[in-house]
């Protein structure tokens, strides 16, 4: 379903993401691994729109969309969950899911059921203000947003971070039964080792703005991985 061929990236004279090639089908979660600062969240940003490749393609479903703008890319399916969540602290759980309607048609605009199977507390709090939520719940919150959106690839930029434990075991329980329906495409960025293991069919790893290690996760050899996570 997506395809990223080659792109690069630059901010002014810094060279953030150089040649990178990932892939992300239906039914399957793919996996970004590494340090900070070595490109990953740049990879994301440029993959949903919100930064501008120097060159390379961005396909989806076949067609090019590198230049197209985020609100193109999130109608035809691209939906992000980004580091550090980006509700509005201000409006209600119900008012910050209801934002995700803006790239839908008029008569889809609704909140599906299933946000609400997989984050009951969101159901239970939508009155509440989002800034006056729990971290961990905040980032379901900014989860389910997406999910409102009715997207074909969700891309989730650390969602463990700073989470308690508890909340960290219910994401990973959503992103699996998201995968196991079949008919969306996932990539996850993520430090959390075991957490990108487990819920990973496909890996990459970055370092320093490139990809150095990718493969299927029955083929991954994880000293290997390991080594490119160390500081």
């Amino acid at each position: 379903m997506l395809k990223v061929e080659n792109i690069n990236l630059h901010y002014g004279a810094s060279h953030a993401l150089r040649s990178v090639s990932l892939h992300a089908e239906a039914g399957k979660v793919t996996t970004v691994l590494g340090r900070n600062g070595v490109g990953k969240t740049s990879l994301l940003r440029a993959i949903v729109g919100r930064e501008t490749i120097t060159d390379g393609q961005i396909l989806w479903e076949g067609a090019d969309i590198s230049r197209k703008s985020p609100e193109v890319r999130a109608r035809a399916g691209l939906a992000s969950v980004p580091q550090g969540r980006e509700i509005f602290p201000l409006l209600t759980v119900h008012e910050n899911l209801e934002t995700g309607y803006a790239c839908l048609p008029r008569g889809e605009r609704h909140i599906p059921d299933e946000v609400f199977d997989l984050f009951p507390v969101l159901k239970e709090m939508l009155g509440r203000r989002g800034g006056d939520l729990s971290g961990g719940q905040q980032q379901q919150l900014a989860i389910g947003r997406a999910l409102v959106t009715k997207p074909k690839l969700l891309v989730l930029d650390e969602p463990t971070e700073g989470i308690q434990p508890s909340i960290i075991k219910d994401i990973g329980r959503a992103i699996e039964f998201l995968r196991d329906k079949g008919d969306m495409a996932i990539i996850l960025v993520e430090q959390f080792f075991e957490f990108a293991r487990d819920l990973a069919d496909d890996y990459a790893v970055m370092d320093r703005g490139e990809v150095v290690l990718s493969g299927n996760r029955k083929d991954m050899v994880e000293k290997d991985v390991r080594r490119l996570l160390t500081v």
